[in-house]
């Protein structure tokens, strides 16, 4: 765990381990394959990952790890144009693989995402942490530290479609989706390299659970921290008042 001054050295902070885990794939394999988290939160850090000019983005291979559901790559809140705004019209990526929430069968999606995750073994996995403890759109409700797919529908929590009002992608809860396709947390987890990153004082809170409460479902987040491989960048406000490991 690394606590920051502020947002912009978390951002900073994690970009480099970022590039780091990137060239290194790169280096060894001749690709990186990468998965990015969408959100408010992780602004700063693509900000500052897409501005560098030592990633060689041609030789990476991207992914996303949710989308709603009946919702087209157009809308406002869809993942699939946060992406294309933020990573693949910035920096042309060798390739960047889309979940499309707007697919006739949601179930037949999560296949087809599953084989293309298993035929890129994930390098890196860039994620955050909701406002209910979720990795991606894993709910306490739907969470499964043991989930035997990949993919799969879920229905959002009442906090999670509260956390996206909050931050702006709809006018009302009414207006979320109910349903999202979201990558597991185990397929999240088989990354080599999982950064978690986290600022904003709203996310204190699920900080604290997940770093000192049971590692359980009830909190998704939770996971992380028994894990070797995986990075929390917190700032002063996401810390709050958790202890820094020596």
């Amino acid at each position: 765990m690394r606590v920051h001054a502020d947002e912009a050295a978390l951002g900073a902070a994690a970009a480099d381990d970022a590039t780091r885990a990137i060239n290194d794939a790169i280096d060894a394999r001749g690709v990186a394959n990468v998965m990015f988290a969408s959100g408010n939160s992780q602004f700063t850090f693509l900000d500052d990952l897409t501005a560098r000019g030592d990633i060689d983005w041609r030789r990476v291979v991207g992914f996303h790890m949710d989308e709603y559901c009946g919702i087209d790559a157009d809308h406002p809140a869809s993942f699939r144009r946060y992406m294309r705004e933020r990573i693949v019209g910035r920096v042309g990526p060798k390739e960047f693989h889309e979940i499309n929430g707007d697919a006739l069968d949601p179930g037949s999606e999560c296949v087809r995402y599953a084989e293309l995750l298993r035929a890129h073994p994930l390098d890196l996995c860039c994620l955050g942490i909701g406002e209910n403890g979720h990795l991606a759109f894993n709910d306490p409700p739907v969470a499964d530290f043991n989930d035997p797919v990949d993919l799969k529908v879920v229905e959002l929590d009442a906090a999670c479609r509260a956390q996206q009002v909050g931050e702006g992608h709809f006018l009302s809860v009414d207006a979320v989706p109910t349903y999202a396709i979201t990558v597991t947390i185990p397929a999240l987890l088989r990354a080599r390299a999982v950064l978690a990153i986290v600022p904003e004082a709203r996310k204190r809170e699920p900080v604290e659970r997940a770093l000192t409460g049971p590692v359980n479902p009830s909190c998704p987040a939770s996971i992380l921290r028994t894990l070797p491989h995986v990075t929390l960048h917190l700032d002063q406000e996401s810390a709050g008042t958790v202890d820094v490991p020596e």
